[in-house]
């Protein structure tokens, strides 16, 4: 959890919160997987005197969003221990937050099983599975994936969203050094 009076953060977030849209845009990069138009409509909620309140401000921006940004947010989520994994192009963030979770020590039945889980999960729903993998095992993953097939696809967005809000806030508080 991030603390208030810290003074280095609060003086980050100064800085940040001064700083021209594009080049706040280009400071948040990365937060909001492949979506820089989350950061871009956030600015204008600044300054921003805590990190609570820039994740705040820009989940806002995702809550508001038009269903076709909420869906095209989704669908720029990399599939767990997918394509993108196995060649290598994952975004720094995803990458860490995967092998934080073990996704990259999947033995080959597990990575078989997962992948038809994301299979199912994609044919079912019509986007990718989400998840906030830190704090969580593969096989806790895996069966997660597996529970989350019995909601329904309004369940699963909404499920998904606050997904990437978590996701948000990991990244946040590693950009500005608060992991706790």
């Amino acid at each position: 959890m991030s603390s208030p009076t810290n003074a280095p953060a609060t003086a980050a977030l100064a800085e940040l919160s001064r700083l021209a849209q594009d080049a706040f845009v280009a400071r948040l990069e990365g937060i909001f997987e492949h979506s820089p138009w989350i950061a871009e409509r956030a600015w204008r909620a600044g300054p921003f005197a805590s990190i609570d309140a820039l994740h705040a401000a820009m989940c806002r921006v995702v809550d508001t969003a038009d269903p076709k940004d909420q869906l095209a947010l989704i669908c720029a989520h990399p599939e767990l221990a997918g394509k993108e994994a196995e060649a290598g192009t994952l975004t720094t963030a995803s990458t860490g937050e995967q092998r934080g979770a073990g996704l990259d020590q999947c033995s080959k039945e597990e990575l078989q099983r997962l992948r038809q889980l994301n299979k199912d999960y994609r044919a079912r729903f019509g986007f990718p599975f989400v998840i906030a993998v830190k704090g969580l095992t593969r096989h806790q993953i895996m069966d997660r994936v597996e529970a989350r097939l019995a909601n329904d696809r309004d369940t699963e967005f909404r499920t998904c969203l606050a997904e990437i809000g978590k996701i948000a806030r990991f990244r946040l508080d590693a950009l500005f050094d608060q992991a706790g």
